[in-house]
């Protein structure tokens, strides 16, 4: 696998599981603050727990981001 291949393949599922995580953890602190994005119709409760999940996944997207760039800079600095 190519060198370009693999630090795109790394980024992507970076990016990934870092969405993901922080999606998820949001929704599980929504739902132990009584929060359901699954709750019928558009409420309060709905909407902050949409709130919970999408601020959630935009962290866990940006503490992946910060992780490969202080993966980048330790292997820079081992060189």
């Amino acid at each position: 696998m190519a060198a370009d291949t693999r630090k795109l393949l790394l980024e992507g599922l970076s990016d990934a599981v870092g969405f993901v995580g922080g999606a998820l953890l949001g929704f599980w602190i929504g739902r132990l603050a009584g929060l359901d994005i699954f709750a019928a119709g558009y409420g309060n409760a709905a909407i902050g727990g949409i709130v919970l999940v999408g601020l959630g996944g935009g962290l866990g997207l940006q503490v992946a981001r910060r992780w490969r760039r202080a993966q980048a800079k330790k292997q820079s600095d081992d060189q």
